[in-house]
């Protein structure tokens, strides 16, 4: 691709398969394993797979009944993911094109659901490790993502400040 930085090639790549396997793991869960709509399947230890049809915007929050809300929500994260594709094109710290990829392959896994759905297909449940949200392969890698990025800004931020301490040093 003209003008995309080997990085954002990267990023880009990244996010396929992220896409990919968070589609993959829903079309386990729903298709072929036949996930129950009520309760949980043990797995192992604390971990279980329970079916939650998510119709808020992550973790559950910001219920979105109506069909408007459905596809508003849709819109916004295919508008956020032709943002940070923009963005991600031109990467030119590999930490922010990891971040990048994961965030973009995330939202556009949960668009797809939304789309095809109505609702995003949640069912990775650590509730028994007191952590309170079940989610999917997606919202990993837009969480993951986020940290990432931040992690990244605080470190360009902490470097920015070295060299300048370094250049009014001499």
């Amino acid at each position: 691709m003209k003008g995309v930085s080997k990085l954002g090639l990267a990023a880009y790549g990244l996010a396929a398969l992220v896409v990919a396997l968070d589609q993959a793991t829903k079309y386990w869960v729903v298709e072929a394993f036949h996930l129950p709509a009520k309760g949980s399947v043990p797995v192992a230890g604390p971990f279980h797979l329970t079916m939650v049809w998510n119709q808020g915007v992550s973790f559950g929050l910001l219920r979105a009944d109506a069909d408007l809300t459905r596809w508003a929500l849709a819109a916004f994260s295919i508008i956020v993911s032709i943002f940070l594709a923009a963005w991600a094109r031109n990467a030119a710290r590999g930490l922010s094109a990891v971040a990048l990829g994961l965030i973009i392959g995330g939202a556009i896994g949960n668009v797809i659901d939304r789309i095809r759905f109505g609702a995003v297909v949640d069912f990775l449940d650590f509730s028994r490790l007191w952590f309170p949200w079940i989610f999917n392969v997606a919202d990993a890698a837009i969480t993951v993502g986020v940290v990432l990025l931040l992690l990244d800004m605080l470190l360009q931020d902490r470097e920015a400040g070295a060299a300048k301490a370094q250049r009014d040093a001499i």
